[in-house]
């Protein structure tokens, strides 16, 4: 079965940075892109920085110069690096991918558990 599985969320003061990570686990044929998303309670989940595979990566708007996405292909693997912490970038982080795998032949939209970043003045 197809796992992401996220870690490096926790408890910092503005300012501050974190480094997320989120590594996708089974019989992956092909990974189209990797990304990362972040909801809090009452809004609307948000783009936070997507990486195709083929193509350029995407940024939301609030985080452009502040957060840098990576991926490590061989691991499967996608970062967030976030810097200049801000309270309102508090939420559930959520690792998303777009794969192809044994157990789902035509690409099919996965989500990891989330993790939560919370970010105090």
């Amino acid at each position: 079965q197809v796992q992401l599985v996220e870690s490096g969320g926790g408890l910092v003061l503005a300012g501050g940075s974190l480094r997320l990570s989120c590594a996708a686990s089974g019989s992956i044929f092909r990974i189209n892109a990797m990304g990362w998303y972040r909801q809090t309670p009452g809004k609307q989940r948000e783009l936070v920085a997507t990486m195709p595979t083929n193509g350029d990566i995407n940024y939301g708007d609030s985080v452009k110069g502040r957060f840098t996405i990576s991926r490590d292909n061989a691991k499967n693997t996608v970062y967030l690096q976030m810097n200049s912490l801000k309270p309102e970038d508090t939420a559930v982080y959520y690792c998303n991918a777009w794969l192809v795998s044994g157990a789902t032949p035509i690409p099919t939209g996965y989500w990891g558990q989330g993790t939560q970043v919370t970010v105090t003045s």
